[in-house]
């Protein structure tokens, strides 16, 4: 009985210890997407969310096409929460997608500080709203924000990417007023997105007197 005790109460380990402790314990040079959602399924979809948004949301220079491809995760995991699913899949062939190790660790590396100071200013709050109901408010506001995320123009992604990594956390943490501060702050950049729409769209439709 103590023993069961025990395990109750002992605090759950913060989601960014978690991930670097995940790669820290896997030897191998690659680590697919299959075996990382494997070692993570636990935590369900918040921490797949959060692994898939991390990238989108570090402050440095990114290839073209590099979010689009972080979207389709989130597409993905979004759509099943949407559906009431209650354990995350993925499809074969993305769960065989390969990641260097040094990749994962630089991410790791360059993410978990800011992590960090999120997670210390998280408590249990609006409790009274499931988990479940949450994962599909969630669900439905990821899928808007990475339809943001997929599309290949600068600063179109970096603020709904934000969003979806505070919702996952404050999931995480059962933490209801950080899940609307991140769609908050996701709607902001889908609305930063629509004006950058607008404007191209603007453009193009002038007539040119040359």
């Amino acid at each position: 009985m103590e023993k069961e005790k025990t395990r109750v109460t002992h605090p759950e380990r913060p989601t960014s210890d978690f991930l670097a402790i995940v790669v820290v314990e896997n030897k191998k040079e690659h680590m697919t997407v299959g075996e990382i959602k494997h070692a993570l399924h636990e935590r369900g979809f918040g921490i797949l969310m959060a692994i898939a948004a991390t990238p989108i949301c570090l402050p440095v220079p990114v290839p073209p096409g590099y979010t689009t491809i972080f979207s389709i995760p989130l597409f993905i995991f979004s759509i099943q929460m949407i559906l009431g699913m209650r354990e995350p899949w993925l499809p074969s062939w993305i769960e065989k997608k390969r990641i260097k190790r040094p990749t994962l660790e630089k991410i790791i590396a360059k993410a978990n500080p800011w992590l960090k100071r999120i997670e210390n200013r998280m408590q249990p709050r609006m409790t009274y709203i499931s988990v479940h109901t949450w994962e599909r408010v969630i669900g439905f506001f990821s899928f808007v924000f990475a339809m943001s995320i997929a599309l290949p123009l600068p600063l179109t992604n970096f603020l709904p990417g934000c969003g979806i990594l505070i919702m996952s956390l404050g999931l995480l943490n059962k933490d209801g007023l950080t899940i609307l501060i991140g769609m908050l702050i996701g709607t902001i950049g889908i609305g930063f997105v629509m004006i950058v729409l607008v404007m191209i769209w603007m453009g193009l439709s002038l007539p040119s007197f040359y």
